[in-house]
């Protein structure tokens, strides 16, 4: 294995700001971080961190190291991962990023049905926003991620498996639910229940209301899918989602927009890193299996 250890003790020190911090991370002793910070800087000749009573704060040449300290750690695992992986596909682990409506409704039988094709490898799931995921996969804490809209970042390799429309969901006995399609302004007048900021579904109300001038008329904000449902349900606000949520809620309807409002989601990993062969397992097997299991192009 490539000692790059003091180069992890300074990613960590850094990413949580502070040594007790990164110690605990790192499940080792405080004066051990310290000590490998220390010989770091002594080889290097230069000072990495400001101490302060109220913390640290990198150096400018700090600053410099951080950006060749996360490629060179990331390369580093990259090339370890590599060689396990020369032993066969009997072994790894698919780290991925999903938001959560589509964690709850969309990826259940695509995680189980990999998971019974390749019972050795394993699944972790990390369950966030679009944004955070994006984040994620380009720090190297996950593989794989699901991400939103149709211009990626430049630093990730995506591959589209689903475009479906988002759509108005209310109680049945909602004035609105009578109606074949709704009017983005009749929807804006209605008091909202919305996902935080950095959610797919929040990104599309917020791109919605800037396209027609429109204010979100917020009434409350979480990201617990059941929770809004429940809101939604009693009549103290609508949402927009896509149907496949409310498929089993007998007592909740779904209302495209008048005009339709897509959502393209595809499955994104870093350009320049190695994807294993666990990870391409499960990106194939995705790709091969979404129009199976329900994309939408209506």
């Amino acid at each position: 294995m490539l000692d790059i250890r003091p180069l992890r003790y300074f990613l960590a020190v850094v990413d949580e700001n502070g040594f007790t911090a990164a110690a605990r991370r790192l499940h080792v002793a405080q004066p051990a971080v310290s000590m490998a910070i220390r010989k770091l800087e002594e080889s290097l000749e230069l000072s990495l961190f400001h101490r302060r009573d109220r913390g640290i704060e990198l150096t400018d040449e700090g600053r410099t190291l951080l950006l060749h300290a996360r490629r060179i750690v990331q390369a580093a695992e990259d090339a370890e991962l590599e060689m396990r992986e020369l032993h066969g596909l009997n072994r790894g682990e698919v780290r991925i990023g999903i938001p959560s409506m589509l964690g709850s409704y969309y990826f259940p039988p695509i995680l189980m049905a990999f998971r019974h094709r390749y019972p050795d490898l394993q699944l972790t799931v990390i369950e966030s926003g679009a944004r955070k995921i994006q984040q994620m996969i380009s720090e190297g804490e996950i593989d794989l991620g699901v991400i939103a809209g149709d211009t990626p970042p430049d630093d990730l390799e995506t591959h589209p498996f689903l475009r479906d429309q988002m759509t108005v969901v209310m109680p049945l006995d909602h004035p609105l639910a009578s109606r074949e399609r709704i009017d983005v302004a009749d929807f804006f007048g209605e008091d909202l229940v919305v996902f935080k900021q950095g959610y797919f579904h929040r990104e599309v109300l917020d791109r919605l209301a800037r396209e027609s001038g429109c204010a979100l008329r917020i009434g409350f904000e979480t990201n617990l899918l059941p929770l809004i449902k429940q809101i939604v349900r009693h009549g103290f606000a609508v949402t927009t989602l896509l149907a496949m949520v409310i498929e089993e809620d007998a007592d909740l309807v779904a209302k495209p927009f008048a005009e339709p409002v897509w959502l393209d989601l595809s499955i994104a990993w870093r350009r320049d890193g190695y994807l294993s062969r666990a990870n391409r397992a499960f990106v194939d097997f995705l790709l091969d299996n979404t129009t199976e299991i329900g994309t939408s192009t209506d």
